[in-house]
């Protein structure tokens, strides 16, 4: 991911919870907020519900290669936290994927006339 960082600490995730715009699709929810510089940071945040340490690592590594695939389309300056929601353990790759451009779409995140 050559345009975003990650975020790590919780008080930068519950910043974006109580203060960021969100909305959910049936395998994600997704909360941003702009932030002060002109790279984002991004943050993903798989639950014990969704399953044990390898379903939810398997969770994680399709949100992140859906990003990164899609990362030039994004817009920068922006703090993302995607959190993966139960639903999103039992579907295909191309369902998330397609969750999470809706999802940023939605946000007004996402421009589909850049190429990836």
């Amino acid at each position: 991911m050559t345009h975003t960082v990650s975020l790590k600490r919780n008080h930068e995730f519950r910043r974006l919870y109580q203060k960021g715009k969100n909305t959910v699709t049936p395998c994600l929810a997704v909360y941003c907020r702009k932030n002060r510089g002109n790279v984002s940071r991004i943050g993903f945040t798989v639950g014990v519900k969704i399953g044990g340490a390898v379903v939810r690592n398997k969770v994680r590594r399709r949100l992140r290669e859906a990003y990164r695939i899609h990362e030039a389309q994004i817009l920068s300056g922006y703090d993302i936290v995607v959190v993966a929601r139960v639903r999103a353990a039992h579907v295909r790759y191309r369902d998330i994927e397609r969750n999470l451009l809706s999802a940023l779409e939605k946000l007004g995140l996402f421009q589909k006339g850049v190429s990836a």
